[in-house]
């Protein structure tokens, strides 16, 4: 709202030649206001004839000679008033969106808006340039066709729209009016009277205020969580949570909860405390330990008491980036062979992995006819492994090893909920994997990316020597990439094969058999992966491997290729973003009942290995809290743009409103395995966690800098400059000839001197 200028009016006025100075005026009226009483009290005081025609005369000469010197002349000019510029700084941060009061029809945006258009009728003769501010520069508070901008700015920062101001080239503001509820992020709470005042000393101009609140609603609150530190798997994360009660509510304490909220069941409980309030405000220490890496959402909540009018912040949904100080993997093979061997070493010298291995060379049945403390081989802790020690680690590889004799069968429904909750399994071939180590038919084979046959007499291996065939989507693989930049597509022969069925749904194969079948007629896989819930799977029907470091390839590649491959195959597992076959990422945070915008990368744009026709991309978005039966509870699909022809980058995606909520978003490369994203959606976030107005921060910052104070429902006519008289048209006409007010002058003064001389005066 930008008051436009007044319209053009025609003045005439009289002023004193231009080109003389005016102090020289005005010394010379003050000379003749002195001769002037000189005069009269003289002359009339003498009481001699002619004295009132001396005292006319002298008059009017004195008279003369001040037209005489200051020679008037007439103005006529066209001119416009122009009112000062006052810039009308709107708080446009979510907290304005709280409501105003219990029924919530009003929001305190709403009185806002209200004060906003009573200003603009009690300052006709201001031009008025209203600006929202809430993070980084101000915009205007309406948009293109007119309407108003809604409260969804993330922040309050005034210092940074106040800099702004100061630093645009276009004409300096020559007052500053704040409309706001005071809940401020900058200036901070408590903020010296030093530090508001340097707010006004940029723009040097009053900074009035207007405060939209007098008294915040009834509500406990989430009010802040500050985490000491980063997060790290396996690690407890010290959390400390400030918990408040306002508006009137009676809070002695409050119990407040940490959760997880997971995609495979229920969100986990991570830690409580009961927190004691005192003045309305209190804290709690708690500390959580989370068991995967990668985007967690943890909700931290209040049962909140009677009488509490906004729910929306009895929670804090956080979306906490997981890091892992090192990956902690568990290797169980049966027997040491070259391969097992080779995996062993491998993963014993990489610094970022911490490796717990062990080699079944003893089952329980085994009777060494020894005394316990005389065998230097342990039995396999198996129990002990499965059940207590499991979710410490990141990864599982069951290499070459019979479930059965080791007591680990019974452990198998644990280690399928493992992998469904966030873990990874990788099972290599060996004699005694897969079909032949008895996984067929059991709760693991379900989470393997490939079907097992187990049926009686199915055939477990192949002993022919192969060489494994690339497939389509092995070659555009980015967790084969560092293979194919050693080794090309070059592979080496490897000892045979076990017998492996069609890939699962979700299920990707990467390296097949050049000549057996499964029972559909597909190349039988050799390598291939999957998801499993939340967590993933790899399948390696070969105990082979080991050729690409001790073979001719090996040899040529400086054994480089076997260390490349469990690279990027352990790094797929734990989702490293290099391994991944496309990437999400949130444009901004999510607000809830605002669209979403999510950033879609694939990094061969979407096209299929050949390059041709762009393969299907998909979003799926799945809530995480979501009760079965609930209408949120149904996954959304959302459909990639796809790429032109030879096309790379991002695309974005804009996602419908969604309610609050923690949710999980897959993009979906055909019918491979996704990527995932966790993000999560608030009421409001930082901005409704305290709902208490501060009117005496703006109150305090209109007395720093000069400014009034006023509330929304006050009147509102603050003390503007004035408007300013602009010319647009300027005729000056001199009233006579200088030489005409000299003569006049002359004549008068002789005259006077005359009449002194008829009155014997000298």
């Amino acid at each position: 709202m930008d008051a436009p200028a007044g319209q053009l009016s025609l003045s005439t006025r009289l002023a004193v030649n231009g080109d003389l100075p005016p102090w020289a005026a005005v010394i010379a009226c003050v000379l003749v206001l002195v001769s002037l009483g000189v005069l009269v009290v003289h002359e009339l005081r003498r009481r001699e004839r002619g004295g009132v025609a001396i005292v006319a005369s002298g008059v009017l000469a004195l008279l003369a000679l001040l037209l005489a010197v200051v020679r008037p002349v007439r103005i006529a000019a066209r001119e416009s008033v122009i009112g000062a510029k006052v810039v009308v700084l709107t708080d446009t941060s979510r907290s304005m969106a709280l409501p105003e009061e219990p029924s919530g029809k009003t929001t305190r945006h709403d009185v806002g808006a209200r004060a906003l258009a009573e200003l603009a009728k009690q300052s006709k003769d201001a031009r008025l340039l209203a600006l929202g501010f809430g993070e980084g520069a101000p915009t205007p508070v309406a948009s293109k066709d007119g309407e108003a901008t809604a409260p969804s700015a993330p922040r309050s920062d005034l210092t940074s729209a106040l800099r702004a101001l100061a630093a645009s080239a276009e004409e300096r503001p020559q007052a500053v009016v704040v409309v706001s509820d005071g809940r401020l992020d900058d200036p901070a709470e408590g903020a010296s009277p030093e530090n508001l005042a340097a707010l006004g000393k940029e723009l040097k101009v009053p900074i009035h205020a207007i405060a939209t609140t007098r008294q915040g609603p009834p509500d406990a609150s989430v009010r802040r969580v500050s985490a000491a530190g980063a997060a790290v798997a396996h690690v407890p994360l010290p959390l400390s949570v400030e918990v408040g009660c306002s508006g009137g509510l009676s809070c002695d304490e409050l119990t407040v909860t940490a959760r997880e909220l997971r995609e495979d069941g229920p969100p986990a409980l991570l830690a409580t405390g009961l927190s004691h309030l005192k003045d309305g405000k209190g804290t709690v220490d708690l500390s959580v330990t989370l068991e995967r890496a990668g985007a967690r959402i943890i909700e931290i909540a209040i049962t909140p008491p009677s009488g509490d009018t906004v729910p929306e912040n009895d929670r804090r949904l956080l979306t906490f980036v997981v890091a892992r100080e090192r990956v902690r993997v568990l290797h169980v093979a049966g027997r040491p062979t070259n391969d097992v061997r080779a995996l062993r070493q491998w993963l014993k010298s990489d610094a970022s992995v911490d490796v717990v291995a062990f080699f079944i060379l003893r089952t329980q049945s085994d009777n060494p006819n020894a005394r316990q403390e005389d065998l230097s081989l342990i039995p396999f802790p198996v129990d002990e492994l499965f059940t207590e020690h499991l979710p410490s680690f990141d990864a599982v590889v069951l290499q070459d090893f019979d479930a059965q004799p080791y007591g680990l069968e019974k452990h198998l429904p644990q280690l399928s909920r493992y992998v469904r909750s966030g873990g990874g399994l990788i099972m290599v071939g060996g004699q005694n994997s897969f079909v032949a180590g008895g996984y067929a038919g059991t709760p693991l084979a379900e989470v393997l990316p490939v079907s097992l046959d187990d049926s009686p007499g199915a055939t477990a291996a192949d002993v022919a020597p192969i060489t494994p065939a690339w497939t389509e989507d092995g070659r555009t693989a980015p967790l084969l990439a560092p293979l194919r930049e050693v080794a090309s597509e070059e592979l080496p022969q490897m000892p045979g094969a076990n017998i492996l069925g069609d890939v699962r749904a979700g299920g990707l194969v990467l390296w097949s058999h050049p000549t057996r079948t499964t029972r559909t007629g597909a190349p039988m896989p050799i390598l291939a992966i999957g998801d499993q819930g939340d967590g993933r799977s790899i399948a390696l029907g070969i105990d082979g491997a080991w050729q690409l470091e001790f073979s001719q390839l090996g040899a040529r590649t400086s054994g480089r290729g076997y260390g490349a491959m469990w690279d990027g195959l352990l790094g797929w597992l734990m989702r490293d973003p290099r391994f991944e076959p496309g990437q999400l990422d949130l444009t901004s945070p999510c607000v809830a009942g605002e669209p979403a915008r999510l950033r879609v990368r694939a990094p061969d744009g979407g096209r299929d290995a050949s390059g041709g026709s762009a393969r299907e991309m998909v979003v799926e978005l799945r809530r995480l809290d979501a009760r079965s039966g609930e209408p949120d509870a149904a996954p959304l699909k959302v459909e990639v743009p796809r790429h032109a022809p030879g096309a790379t980058g991002t695309v974005e995606v804009t996602l419908p409103p969604l309610p609050a909520g923690g949710y999980t978003a897959r993009l979906k490369l055909g019918p491979g395995p996704t990527t995932r994203r966790d993000f999560a959606c608030e009421a409001g976030g930082d901005e409704w966690a305290d709902s208490r107005p501060d009117p005496d921060r703006l109150r305090a910052l209109a007395a720093a800098t000069g400014g009034s104070f006023r509330w929304a429902n006050d009147d509102l006519a603050l003390p503007f400059p004035k408007p300013a008289v602009v010319s647009a048209e300027r005729h000056v006409v001199p009233l006579a000839p200088p030489w005409s007010w000299t003569l006049a002058a002359a004549v008068l003064l002789g005259v006077h001197w005359f009449t002194r001389r008829r009155s014997g005066l000298s």
